[in-house]
């Protein structure tokens, strides 16, 4: 068809961890996908895969970006850009440790270098059996000997002594190479790995220890973009976590201005804390300050403590809590962690049946496709007003199941958002009482309920975890157009 249906598997250290949605038919894909990862202190790569999922047959490997440690730690703020995709190949997808204990010994006729293989722990599958047969090859100065294969494991125990005669005189640029192999009894056998040792390196006592396999030394060219490029934000943060009481002294200096309203709100830390935030690192705070105060049980006071300093700095009641304030980002994370739940009892019995249903919708002349209706007219095309008249229609009902799931559900909404919302409107009246801005009251409790929760999940539904995969193009439109 020309195009493919890509998503993108996540590595650390050759270890898959995460996996985005697939986009059907697209050569230009969106995930928008955040993914957390508690990752291992002494990680060495993050590398993203992204392949062509195919419904017969396996998936197409399009290309990687590999990332090391050391590269993401060298951006402290993080990095988010475009990175061309490379090739994969087979050579160099390797992963896994071997156990080997090695001997040189300074002088003797013959000198012998004793290599002790012991075991090798999570290697590669190479067999369609999802396991490997491996065995392991050691060479040097010309040298070479083999183990005995150890049949379908990925955790191959050899405990093998290999012996190889070295020349005499000095060794100089001499090298000692232990490869793992994945033997197979038809075809070539496929490489697992290796490690390697300059002899002038090691002591003259034994050698012992978990050696990281590495691949091959890379021959492929860089394609200079050809395979396409992704773009990717990565952010590595290194926290330090103390015990509990460690934490006392900042949560109750976070805490007193809610616990204690009778100080001054300017010198307090949350007042303090909106000041030197900047937009973008706005959200974190928010997000972190709404799980600080829940575990203490103050989340709604808290954010009526925000909300109360906002409107008394809000003069016109048309732009109120319509900037990415503190207040308001609180108030968003807020709903999202108090009201999962709710929103996938709420709406996902309705984007199930649009996700099901697949219907045309449009209503931009623009973007119609007059040949792609809701029925098959004897004429041929339908005509742009059929197109909208039917759009239209299934939109109206759509979007009346959707707020009558939502005036129905008053029950079923969580009590913490039911009473941060009872206390919203009573600040409102306080600080907006004529009777021209009656309507205000509503407008700021709607402007979180369905600008900053409904309407984005029924925009993005994956991202709410209403349903696994994105939409393919059709029912994202209707969607986006159910969403405005």
């Amino acid at each position: 068809s020309g195009s493919s249906d890509p998503y993108c598997v996540v590595k650390v250290d050759n270890e898959v961890v995460a996996r985005t949605a697939t986009v059907w038919k697209s050569l230009n894909p969106f995930w928008g996908e955040e993914i957390t990862l508690l990752l291992p202190r002494g990680f060495r790569s993050l590398a993203v895969y992204m392949l062509d999922e195919d419904t017969i047959g396996q998936d197409d490997v399009i290309g990687k970006v590999s990332l090391s440690h050391q590269q993401i730690s060298a951006e402290p703020r993080g990095m988010d850009r475009w990175l061309s995709l490379a090739p994969v190949n087979p050579d160099q997808e390797v992963q896994g440790e071997i156990h080997l204990e090695l001997q040189v010994p300074e002088r003797g006729h013959p000198r012998v270098l004793r290599c002790h293989l012991i075991q090798a722990r999570d290697l590669a599958p190479r067999d369609p059996s999802g396991t490997s047969d491996p065995f392991a090859r050691v060479s040097c100065c010309g040298h070479t000997s083999e183990t005995a294969v150890v049949k379908k494991t990925r955790f191959p125990h050899w405990d093998e002594v290999l012996e190889l005669e070295l020349p005499e005189g000095e060794l100089g640029e001499a090298v000692l190479s232990v490869e793992v192999w994945d033997w197979d009894i038809v075809g070539k056998n496929d490489f697992l790995g290796r490690v390697e040792f300059p002899l002038g390196t090691l002591c003259p006592g034994p050698t012992r220890g978990w050696f990281q396999l590495l691949p091959f030394p890379s021959a492929t060219e860089d394609r200079g973009g050809q395979l396409g490029a992704l773009r990717l934000a990565v952010r590595l943060v290194e926290d330090t976590v103390l015990p509990p009481h460690h934490y006392q002294p900042l949560i109750q200096l976070l805490t007193e201005p809610i616990l204690c309203p009778a100080q001054p709100p300017e010198g307090t830390a949350l007042a303090v804390l909106e000041e030197v935030t900047s937009g973008e690192s706005r959200q974190d705070v928010a997000t972190k300050l709404v799980k600080i105060f829940l575990g203490q049980g103050l989340a709604v006071p808290l954010l009526d403590y925000l909300t109360t300093h906002e409107l008394a700095r809000t003069t016109d009641p048309n732009t109120l809590f319509r900037s990415n304030s503190l207040a308001s980002k609180s108030m968003e994370q807020f709903m999202k962690v108090v009201g999962l739940p709710y929103l996938h009892e709420v709406l996902k019995p309705v984007l199930n049946r649009i996700f099901e249903e697949k219907k045309y919708v449009e209503l931009d002349p623009g973007k119609m496709e007059l040949s792609r209706g809701r029925r098959i007219s004897f004429k041929g095309s339908l005509s742009e007003a059929q197109v909208r008249e039917s759009s239209l229609e299934l939109l109206k009902g759509y979007l009346g199941d959707i707020v009558d799931a939502i005036v129905g559900s008053v029950d079923k909404c969580p009590l913490p958002m039911r009473v941060a919302f009872k206390q919203l409107r009573r600040r409102v009246e306080e600080r907006f009482p004529l009777a021209q801005h009656q309507e205000v009251r509503y407008f700021s409790i709607s402007g979180f309920l369905f600008l900053r929760f409904f309407a984005p999940a029924v925009l993005t539904p994956k991202l709410f975890r209403l349903r696994e995969q994105h939409a393919e193009p059709r029912t994202s439109r209707t969607l986006l157009l159910l969403a405005k």
